[in-house]
């Protein structure tokens, strides 16, 4: 007879991991990790945006678990995860756009938004007639995906509107016990959340959060002009995409944001984070994200660093912004710092 979830999450991996919770993603490891899925567990998988947290996307027992270990408003909906375009078709209409997206950028870190079928809970849509789908490049999840023959719905693996995590740790660190599957997949190889394109209406695709995937690739392979919303709503409001609410990926410490070119006085416990080392002296508690000052490795660092400095009791740090002219990974850069400050 098969296990329940409940009697599941009192076994353990077949190899063992370093700390807690965290596993190492063998072969064995990844069958057992298949196995807690179909039992109905919720369990941390990484993918090259962030860590998600996982669970079978069409049981309804199991995404309404991940939203109450996330503490995530029923109003904010999930990305689904698939191992290729048979199992998207499943799940959604695929209009003409997708053949020519997913041969550019599937696997990899684009999100689309496609109107769903009935087979897809509307738990996890919130609703919404639509649904957001996303095959991973991760070769652990990919490969975790390829065995169940299951899409899975997979949100980051943090608390509701609290920074993302792109290290196996940072989910123990978050859910611990809660939480007690993580496989380990090192750090995320970009460390933002993905890109999110609505082609709900064939005609006007358009970009509701920028990730790796910029606006202007989506474009060049689209033959036509293909914009980015700024869209900021509420916690109370229901959402379209994942992401879009104007705060988010938050840490309990206050931002202040400042331009790039100027440099802030600080107060007392205060500290000053700068896109890459500067050249000049800057007295104070000082950090960077990037020797280089390169996108792609601000982005791999930024989460962390936010986790970092969260822990270290700052009344106030002020974050250098991007250019507000900027383009390609900048912009979502730019998007998440911005959230991370907003108001409560």
């Amino acid at each position: 007879m098969p296990l329940s979830s409940t009697d599941f999450y009192k076994k353990a991996p077949p190899e063992k991991g370093a700390s807690s919770f965290v596993y190492p993603p063998t072969v064995s490891n990844i069958a057992f990790f298949a196995e807690a899925l179909r039992a109905g567990c919720v369990v941390a998988i990484p993918t090259e945006t962030v860590y998600g947290l996982a669970g079978l996307a069409l049981d309804e027992t199991a995404c309404r678990s991940i939203f109450s270990i996330k503490g995530r408003p029923l109003v904010d909906p999930l990305i689904v995860h698939v191992s290729n375009r048979e199992m998207a078709a499943r799940l959604a209409e695929l209009p003409p756009s997708f053949a020519p997206l997913a041969d550019n950028f599937w696997p990899g870190p684009l999100t689309l938004i496609l109107k769903k079928k009935s087979i897809v809970p509307d738990l996890v849509t919130a609703g919404k007639q639509t649904v957001a789908l996303r095959m991973p490049r991760h070769p652990v999840t990919l490969a975790l995906l390829q065995g169940l023959e299951a899409p899975l719905a997979a949100p980051s693996a943090n608390p509701f509107g609290y920074v993302s995590p792109v290290e196996a740790g940072h989910v123990a660190e978050s859910f611990g016990e809660k939480v007690p599957f993580i496989l380990d997949g090192g750090p995320c190889e970009i460390g933002l959340e993905s890109t999110i394109l609505d082609l709900t209406d064939g005609n006007a695709p358009k970009v509701l959060r920028p990730g790796a995937v910029s606006p202007e690739e989506i474009s060049n392979v689209l033959g036509r002009p293909v914009p980015l919303l700024n869209v900021n709503l509420h916690h109370e409001e229901s959402a379209t995409a994942p992401g879009t609410f104007s705060r988010h990926y938050s840490p309990d410490t206050e931002l202040q944001l400042f331009e790039a070119g100027r440099i802030p006085s600080l107060g007392d416990d205060e500290a000053v984070v700068f896109l890459k080392r500067p050249t000049g002296n800057v007295s104070g508690e000082v950090f960077w994200l990037s020797e280089s000052g390169d996108a792609a490795s601000v982005a791999q660092s930024l989460f962390s660093l936010l986790r970092q400095m969260d822990r270290l009791a700052f009344t106030r740090i002020h974050w250098e912004l991007p250019p507000a002219n900027a383009s390609g990974l900048w912009l979502a850069i730019r998007d998440r710092i911005k959230r991370a400050a907003a108001a409560k």
